[in-house]
């Protein structure tokens, strides 16, 4: 009975019909017969002598299980959507056994058809190789390096190239090719022919960035090697010798031959029948764009990631290493913030005005050839609703309520409710005031503008721009509608947290990752405006025993600077003093002037201590301006503070890297939360154990942290974040606008999500304009994405106060004085104990804490 260990027709490696590997003596007979037309003695002489002259200082031979050659590192969301890759050769290394027999036998029989008959090595190939390569060394004969490469060889060469480098591995000169074949006569002694096979398909160069059979698979036609059909396998295993000059994304009809070649070579070599041959003779070359899920996914945050991973592991282990990088990012939300994002800044933009077309063709001849030319681009491709197109005029209307437009070879229609926001830029303007009564005050036939294809509902919902007379105006049916759409100049951030689990579940850093990499969310440092006085009234409450009923003076103040010889008298949004104020009143309505005692009051060095507390990374400027956020901020620092606050002043880091494995599976770091409903669940397990032993740190009482918070929600139920009472769910936050109006923010959060929202431009040309605060600029983008991000995710109120040192009191408003519930001027506010007012007002005492419901306002 045969042993299993070397009967290779039991083993599932085998490939039909193919005849064991012969044994070496009669490999070595055969060797001899060829040495002995070449000169018998000498010639063996010959080689032996090549053979330890050139064989000194070759690799090793690879072990089959210690195989590990440069990988992808993929990166992922926390539910397991590829958002990235990084390599410098794009390989993934299968097992033999899942390598179909068929493409196995396709390389064969293109590339080397007695690969299980030869002993590693082509010998009158390579000779004739050597022979001739020198020749062309020595001037006497055109021409360069001569092929003669059997599988193993090929394979060898990878050995070399591996250890040796790329330039010294491929150097046209016979010393190369010898060591080629020597390194490959020794590879057939120590591996068998079938790991060989696995070692050469798993690094075969087979174009666009492809290496190896699975990364070709995937490349070419977005699927697992197992699922090819023959006709894709033939293909692929033609493209070894020339991947460009058989490219079938370049030369499709040079890949077809090739592809021609290799089953007809199957089908010479018995190992495809007629009927199979001609079948994937007649597939069509049909391919598919390699997917660039870096750039279409969510390319901000990836590129995030891979700073973090080259800084802290390396650049080489990011590109060779095949690390397997899981993120905090939750892919829908991630979507969600970049619809928004997008959708805000074009709102943004629209209210600056129209800066024109994209081109203006001013002849007929002009026109018609930008006409052919974009519908030779276009081909048969259909309108899709919301895509953005680029289009031509081509006719406007005498009344100006239309236009006529060309996009590729669809005709469309431009009408006036698409495009009354085309005012002239006016920051300084109303824009409500100021849209247009005609197209021809934007537009004129030849102009070369940005269009998005869109419904007459969806031209009709737009409550900025609708008009009843220009609504009825646009036809029904039958007509492919357009609305003016141009580029943004101003940028966006979002930064959204979950501040339990202490991820980053999106971020967005600007408008266009190809236009610029500039990551505003990481790497802008911006005036925080209002969003700061949290910071400051946190502070008073903290350091100072103030609180929410704390009168403040509202009064003209003036600051004097004795450094820079400056004073500096700032006013409230209004431009109007009321006098005394509580601290709630002045915070839910956002006044500058008690903001700027309260930071007084507290001091500028401990002020600035405790704003680093919080988790601001840049140095706060030394002077009372800062109160009203002049000193810039990152907004990721802002969302950091923000998660503080609503973890009612716990500290902890925030992580957009959940867990990072290598090639092997091993876990390099893990973050893992311990609800993380999308991780397995033994990282839930050790992760969220490991999080006992971090706690954060406490930087303000949770009473502090709890007043704050119910301040903030006071900001978005009475104050100037009202609008985000849309989102259905109790929320607090802050809005920000700077007195230039170049930086507007919206800072906000549910009880289990934490987002910033910012908007401005990177250099300032101008201002966003005279009307853009917080609440119209950055808290629309803030509301759309959270409506989608806690879509059927209900977010309880922020009250689990009882435990807490507090005491709960109405309070009247003017005053301060403890009043009583239903009394006018009344409202419920909170109390560190020991710290609540004493007075009450003439008629009625304090209430008891478990009297009435919190959130009576």
């Amino acid at each position: 009975m045969a042993d299993p260990k070397t009967d290779r027709s039991r083993s599932k490696l085998v490939l039909d019909g193919v005849p064991p590997k012969r044994n070496i003596l009669v490999r070595l007979l055969k060797l001899t017969a060829v040495l002995g037309l070449m000169g018998a003695t000498a010639a063996v002489l010959a080689v032996v002598g090549a053979y330890y002259i050139f064989s000194d200082g070759l690799p090793a031979i690879p072990k089959v299980d210690e195989y590990w050659p440069p990988i992808v590192t993929e990166v992922y969301t926390d539910d397991a959507v590829l958002a990235g890759e990084f390599y410098n050769e794009r390989r993934k290394v299968v097992p033999y056994e899942r390598i179909p027999k068929r493409l196995v036998q396709a390389f064969i029989a293109s590339e080397d058809s007695s690969f299980f008959d030869h002993f590693g090595v082509d010998v009158l190939g390579t000779t004739r190789a050597v022979t001739k390569t020198a020749m062309t060394k020595l001037g006497l004969r055109a021409g360069g390096v001569q092929g003669g490469s059997t599988l193993t060889q090929q394979t060898a060469k990878a050995v070399l190239i591996s250890a040796e480098g790329y330039k010294e591995a491929t150097a046209k000169t016979p010393k190369r090719k010898i060591r080629e074949a020597i390194l490959a006569f020794r590879l057939e002694q120590a591996l068998t022919k079938e790991e060989i096979l696995y070692l050469y398909l798993n690094n075969v160069f087979l174009g666009h960035h492809s290496y190896g059979v699975q990364s070709a698979a995937e490349n070419y036609y977005r699927k697992d090697v197992r699922d090819l059909t023959l006709g894709e396998m033939t293909l692929i295993a033609g493209l070894p010798q020339a991947p460009s000059r058989y490219s079938p994304f370049l030369r499709p009809e040079a890949a077809k031959r090739r592809r021609s070649y290799v089953l007809g070579r199957m089908l010479t070599e018995g190992m495809i029948s007629k009927e199979e041959h001609d079948t994937a003779n007649a597939e069509p070359v049909k391919v598919y764009p390699v997917e660039d899920v870096f750039h279409e996914f969510a390319p901000y945050f990836v590129e995030q990631v891979r700073k973090d991973v080259v800084e802290r592991y390396g650049n080489p282990v990011l590109l060779k290493e095949g690390l397997k990088i899981f993120t905090t990012m939750d892919s829908e939300r991630q979507r969600a913030a970049q619809d928004s994002v997008l959708e805000g800044l074009m709102s943004v933009d629209k209210r600056q005005g129209w800066r024109g077309p994209v081109q203006q063709l001013a002849t007929d001849a002009e026109r018609r050839a930008f006409i052919d030319k974009s519908k030779k681009a276009m081909g048969k491709e259909e309108l899709v609703d919301n895509r953005l197109y680029v289009g031509v005029v081509t006719d406007i209307d005498d009344d100006g309520k239309g236009a006529d437009v060309q996009v590729g070879p669809h005709a469309g229609r431009l009408p006036l409710l698409g495009m009354r926001w085309a005012r002239k830029v006016n920051p300084e303007g109303y824009y409500p005031a100021m849209m247009i009564s005609s197209v021809k005050k934007a537009v004129a036939v030849g102009d070369v503008i940005v269009l998005r294809h869109v419904t007459k509902k969806e031209l009709t919902d737009d409550r900025e721009q609708w008009d009843k007379k220009l609504a009825e105006a646009i036809p029904d049916e039958g007509v492919k509608l357009f609305r003016l759409e141009q580029t943004p100049e101003a940028q966006s951030a979002l930064v959204s947290i979950d501040p339990h689990r202490q991820y980053l579940t999106a971020m967005v850093g600007g408008y266009d990752f190809d236009d610029n990499e500039f990551n505003r969310a990481f790497q802008a440092c911006r005036q925080p405006g209002s969003s700061f006085k949290p910071f400051v009234y946190s502070a008073a409450l903290e350091q100072l025993n103030w609180t929410e009923a704390t009168i403040i003076v509202d009064s003209p103040i003036v600051e004097h600077d004795p450094d820079n010889k400056v004073s500096w008298k700032p006013a409230n949004y209004s431009e109007e003093f009321v006098g005394d104020v509580l601290l709630r009143t002045a915070l839910v309505n956002s006044m500058n002037i008690p903001a700027v005692k309260t930071f007084g009051a507290v001091g500028v060095h401990n002020m600035s201590d405790w704003s680093k507390k919080l988790g601001i990374t840049t140095p706060m400027n030394m002077d009372f301006s800062a109160a009203l956020g002049s000193s810039c901020v990152y907004p990721l620092d802002l969302a950091n503070a923000y998660a503080t606050f609503n973890r009612y002043g716990r500290k902890k880091p925030t992580y957009f890297i959940r867990k990072v494995e290598d090639r092997f599976g091993r876990t390099l770091e893990d973050h893992t939360a311990f609800d993380d409903a999308w991780a397995p669940l033994q990282d839930r397990v050790a992760a969220g154990y490991a999080r006992l032993f971090e706690p954060g740190e406490q930087v303000m009482s949770a009473e502090t942290g709890f007043i704050l918070t119910h301040l903030l929600r006071g900001v978005v139920l009475q104050g100037t974040g009202g609008p985000a009472t849309k989102l259905g769910k109790p929320a607090a936050g802050k809005t920000g606008t700077t007195n230039d109006s170049f930086d507007a923010w919206f800072s906000a959060y549910t009880k289990d999500l934490v987002t910033v929202a910012w908007v401005g431009y990177d250099l300032n040309p101008h201002p966003l304009g005279r009307y853009e605060t917080g609440g119209r600029a950055a808290l629309p983008i803030w509301l759309n994405y959270m409506k989608r991000a806690l879509e059927g995710r209900p977010q309880p109120e922020f009250y689990p106060w009882q435990s807490m040192q507090l005491a709960r009191l109405y309070i009247d408003k003017k005053t301060g004085k403890v009043s009583h519930p239903g009394a006018k001027g009344a409202e419920l506010m909170f109390f560190k104990k020991g710290t609540e007012p004493k007075e009450a007002m003439p008629d009625k005492n304090t209430v008891g804490v478990d009297q009435f419901m919190m959130g009576a306002q």
